[in-house]
């Protein structure tokens, strides 16, 4: 059965990124996606019934909406500050609690830390994320853990896990 999943899934992305629906192009899709599915089913580490889960589908596309949303106000921020002319900057590291297991969904949230404007993931050690920010607003770390990973967090867990 998750053979069958892994070839639908391979089948599909070739279809959007060929975007071509040609006799010829299914064909050919079809034959890349068989091999490449007999070849590396065996590799694939995510069950594949949760590949055919659709919420985790409608998850993504709900992560994808708020991280753009995240990086618009990231980027008036990062505007707002170095067009004031006082350049109201204090940078600091922030030491983040994960709940995330899965190294995947770590490496997805971290990335997108880096790619909002104003903060950078530094590293992962064990269960701890170390984020540089451009601006801290308080002293009490508790509040930045939710501001720059919470809502992250919540929606890549219901895509992963």
């Amino acid at each position: 059965m998750s053979t069958v999943i892994y070839f639908i899934m391979c089948f599909i992305t070739w279809m959007l990124l060929t975007d071509r629906f040609y006799w010829q192009n299914l064909i050919a899709g079809a034959l890349v996606s068989l091999i490449t599915t007999l070849i590396f089913s065996r590799y694939f580490k995510i069950d594949a019934r949760k590949l055919a889960n659709p919420a985790r589908y409608f998850w993504l596309v709900v992560y994808i909406l708020y991280f753009i949303w995240e990086c618009i106000k990231a980027n008036f921020d990062v505007a707002y500050r170095v067009l004031h002319p006082s350049m109201p900057v204090r940078p600091g590291i922030v030491k983040i609690r994960l709940t995330l297991k899965r190294e995947l969904a770590r490496t997805i949230l971290a990335n997108s830390i880096t790619m909002t404007p104003g903060t950078i993931s530094v590293d992962i050690i064990g269960d701890i994320l170390y984020v540089h920010c451009i601006y801290l607003h308080d002293t009490n770390p508790d509040n930045y853990t939710y501001d720059i990973s919470g809502k992250f967090e919540r929606i890549l867990t219901k895509i992963f896990e």
